[in-house]
């Protein structure tokens, strides 16, 4: 099979696991496969219904695409939510600070990890301030983020205490206060 044929197949989110594996290890020194591989397991992969799109080979083909220089390939893993643990606590040293953001994103990100990840950039920060499983205590600290960005995701974030919510709706920023107001409205409602 030649890589062009690879690529065409893998186009393909129903393609068997074991066929993208069989890939996988027959190109993996082409970075083009490799990355084409890495958005196969993205597009099967639902955030919505993760367990639709559990099955045995998807850890071990997530945890091999870890190793690999594509940088596009790392990204989709961190960003995954069968990734496991262990590569997520790895990932969290990428020298690709997008690599390290998707893995402050990752609500499968242990809390130690997203932690030691509250000292990143801002970028790092963003991710975090989105991410639902970031203990309510760093969410806290965000609040008082000096990027307008940062603030925002964290109005809109269904794991922000109410309490920090509230301090946000005084936020000199109009969008970050409207996003604060519009978020603690439909909590409040909801209750």
């Amino acid at each position: 099979m030649q890589s062009e044929e690879a690529i065409r197949q893998l186009e393909d989110r129903h393609l068997p696991l074991e066929k993208v594996e069989e890939i996988f290890l027959t190109f993996r020194d082409n970075m083009q496969v490799v990355g084409q591989v890495a958005m196969n397991l993205s597009l099967r992969t639902s955030v919505y219904a993760p367990e639709k799109s559990a099955h045995p080979l998807m850890g071990k083909l997530l945890t091999a695409l870890a190793e690999v220089e594509d940088m596009g390939s790392r990204w989709a893993v961190a960003k995954n939510p069968h990734t496991p643990v262990e590569v997520l606590t790895k990932l969290a040293d990428d020298e690709v600070n997008l690599v390290r953001a998707l893995v402050a994103a990752n609500p499968n990100t242990p809390p130690a990890v997203l932690q030691r990840l509250f000292n990143d950039e801002k970028i790092v920060r963003d991710g975090l301030s989105g991410n639902p499983a970031t203990p309510a205590k760093l969410l806290n600290t965000l609040s008082d983020d000096t990027d307008r960005m940062v603030r925002i995701r964290l109005c809109e974030n269904p794991a922000t205490p109410e309490k920090t919510l509230a301090k946000l709706c005084d936020d000199p920023d109009p969008s970050v206060a409207k996003a604060a107001q519009v978020n603690l409205q439909k909590r409040r409602s909801a209750s």
